[in-house]
């Protein structure tokens, strides 16, 4: 039934997004950048619809890929006026058709869906005799997803992946054995999985007449958010709720699919006019969210690719500051400039909920965990677990610990924490194939670069110094945070924003990641720059580091993707390129580096906290160079941000000035 006031769910959207909302029926095709309102535009087509009485709302069935998509999407709704409406994931859509079929499709109940197979995967390697820890059968479990999602078969797995150019954790064959043997072990189980809900579910649309039916009379009205991300096992189940009607509307951006390594593909959204070639096509391109100079580098980022949907982002907000750029000598610089940064911000009154440090993997977190927690700054980290928290880094310092009781230390401290993660089957040479395997590979070096960085600053160090330095940076950074800065992955912050956003670690190898060959795997690792980018509302700041470590060799390159988006000549808001951190002092400065860790270590445990949160060596290393003689001159030393400078300016020019460190008054915590 119409509803007489259905206009009203009209006003206040843009000719666009009014366009989009007025195409009731299907086929419809609504290309929507970042940032221009496409959740809106899809929520207010959906009530109009059902409010103008085009659509009976228990005939529409809303697709999404999450669960919290899914219920933002129900919420809107029915804020709308549009209550009944189904609005579920794939996953979540076809459960629920599968629990009223299966008695038809299947003979009896709908088996236990197996929430982790890594169990199965487990019991399938075993029974092929080989050997693999957690993370190579976490890398296998998302092989075979990847295999499910792009329709492949155990038979058909190695010459597929070949074709993609996967990355394969095991050899292709010794993988599609492994596929093949965990489709028995569910089938002994009596136990699917997730992809087979969709796989049961599609072939019962294809092979029962009578479901299809049903289906097809319930759900004549379907709307797919995400299209980009839809992978060829989830467009076989579309089509077979479709049954060959037009009644589709999509909704997806090219430029953001950043999940091929799953099965996903543009190509359903991207070749949809040439299936329908009387779709409606809208096109959304007033960005609401990013200021215009943030939007104008997307824009540029995009055309310097391949590839996408060429949509062209066109800024409504106030013009805001200009993106900057920054180099560092190395990661701990470059993270320390970005938490002082950070600092600042939330000290001008951003709150710290409203700024994300985004890297390209989960393990380049821990130099940021580090500063954050070296600058008094609240953070929170999403999509991964803490460093200190993940298994691995875990079960490194039991070891460690361990050796370190056994007087295991007789080898230089880099060489010997090699040799007890030699005993976790890590190797120093190439990190493995595999995502999961990788970022675990990353942690456990991450682990070795800390002892070598110890043994540069303190050459004395053994196992014990690192132990105990392991166990103050893990307390440390454990303090509960409720509120605090975002560090998060790229592809964990699809969907998210922030006031402030730094992209930190741009450099070759990372982003694009080193093994990202292929030209459609480096054109995906661009489209996850441009994620980032377009989380930013109104300040961005990209940065790189030429090392790993201070006082290594500068070789790196920044990523290839800010050629032509980075600034040829310096500008003010650009942050300075800092001073190269020493390791250790130099012979003139020994005797007041000295005293300044001896004043470091009375002021650590008089706030019984770790020395290196009052500051780092590197930071005292930079103090006693400089010797600074006045609060400004402090101020522009990396690492001394602005609340350490109020709290420790006077006692460190005291230091600095000659007096006895055990005379200077301690500042209370």
């Amino acid at each position: 039934m119409a509803d007489g006031q259905a206009d009203v769910v009209l006003a206040g959207l843009d000719p666009e997004q009014r366009a989009a909302a007025e195409a009731v029926r299907g086929p419809v095709c609504i290309l929507a950048g970042a940032g221009t309102g496409k959740t809106r535009a899809i929520t207010h087509r959906i009530a109009y619809a059902v409010r103008s009485g085009a659509v009976p709302p228990g005939q529409l069935l809303a697709v999404t890929f999450t669960a919290r998509a899914a219920g933002e999407l129900r919420t809107r709704l029915r804020n709308l006026g549009a209550s009944g409406v189904q609005a579920r994931t794939f996953h979540a859509a076809a459960l629920r058709q599968l629990r009223y079929f299966a008695p038809r499709v299947l003979g009896g109940a709908l088996p236990d869906v197996v929430d982790n197979p890594l169990r199965l995967v487990g019991n399938a390697a075993a029974r092929l005799r080989l050997r693999t820890d957690r993370a190579e059968l976490r890398d296998l479990a998302a092989e075979i997803d990847w295999a499910k999602a792009v329709l492949a078969t155990p038979a058909s797995y190695a010459e597929r992946a070949a074709a993609a150019g996967r990355d394969t954790p095991q050899p292709a064959d010794t993988v599609a054995r492994v596929f093949a043997e965990y489709e028995q072990a569910k089938q002994r189980a009596g136990v699917v999985d997730f992809a087979d809900l969709l796989m049961i579910m599609a072939a019962a649309l294809e092979e029962y007449r009578d479901v299809a039916e049903e289906v097809r009379a319930r759900y004549r009205h379907f709307v797919v958010d995400e299209y980009q991300d839809v992978s060829p096992l989830q467009q076989r189940l579309l089509d077979g709720w479709l049954g060959g009607r037009d009644d589709l509307c999509v909704v997806g951006d090219a430029n953001q699919t950043i999940y091929s390594f799953a099965g996903a593909t543009p190509e359903h959204l991207l070749g949809f006019r040439r299936r329908f070639p009387n779709a409606v096509l809208v096109r959304l391109e007033r960005d609401y969210r990013s200021t215009p100079q943030v939007v104008e580098l997307a824009n540029k980022l995009v055309r310097g690719g391949t590839a996408g949907s060429r949509l062209t982002l066109i800024g409504q907000r106030a013009p805001g500051p200009e993106p900057g750029f920054a180099e560092y000598d190395d990661e701990p610089a470059e993270a320390a400039a970005t938490a002082e940064q950070c600092r600042a911000l939330i000290d001008s009154g951003t709150p710290a909920a409203e700024i994300a440090v985004l890297f390209r993997i989960n393990a380049q977190s821990e130099v940021y965990e580090q500063a954050m927690a070296d600058a008094r700054v609240p953070y929170v980290l999403r999509g991964g677990e803490r460093f200190f928290d993940r298994p691995e880094i875990r079960e490194a310092r039991l070891l460690l610990r361990g050796a370190a009781r056994a007087g295991q230390d007789e080898d230089k401290l880099g060489d010997a924490v090699r040799a007890v993660l030699s005993g976790m089957n890590w190797r120093p040479d190439a990190p493995p194939a595999g995502g999961t395997a990788r970022e675990r590979w990353e942690s456990l070096a991450a682990l070795v670069n800390l002892a070598e960085d110890l043994s540069a600053t303190l050459p004395e160090a053994r196992l014990p110094e690192l132990v105990a330095e392991l166990d103050a940076r893990a307390e440390a950074q454990h303090a509960p945070t409720v509120q605090g800065v975002t560090l998060a992955s790229l592809h964990s912050a699809k969907g998210l924003e922030w006031d402030a956003v730094f992209l930190v670690g741009l450099t070759d190898t990372t982003l694009p990641i080193q093994h990202a060959t292929t030209a459609e795997q480096i054109a995906e690792e661009r489209r996850l720059l441009y994620v980032g980018i377009t989380r930013a509302r109104e300040r961005l700041a990209l940065s790189w580091a030429l090392a790993r470590s201070p006082g290594q060799r500068r070789g790196r390159r920044p990523s290839r993707f800010l050629d032509g988006l980075r600034p040829f000549v310096p500008r003010e808001d650009v942050a300075p390129k800092p001073k190269r951190k020493k390791v250790a002092p130099e012979a003139a400065d020994a005797e007041l580096f000295a005293r300044l860790r001896a004043w470091r270590k009375a002021q650590a445990e008089a706030q019984k906290v770790p020395p290196y949160v009052v500051f780092s060596d590197a930071t005292l290393v930079a103090i006693a160079d400089a010797r600074p003689d006045s609060r400004q001159a402090l101020a522009r030393i990396s690492g001394v941000g602005s609340v350490k400078l109020d709290r420790y300016t006077e006692p460190l020019l005291a230091v600095l000035a000659g007096a006895d460190p055990a005379g200077v008054p301690l500042v209370q915590p």
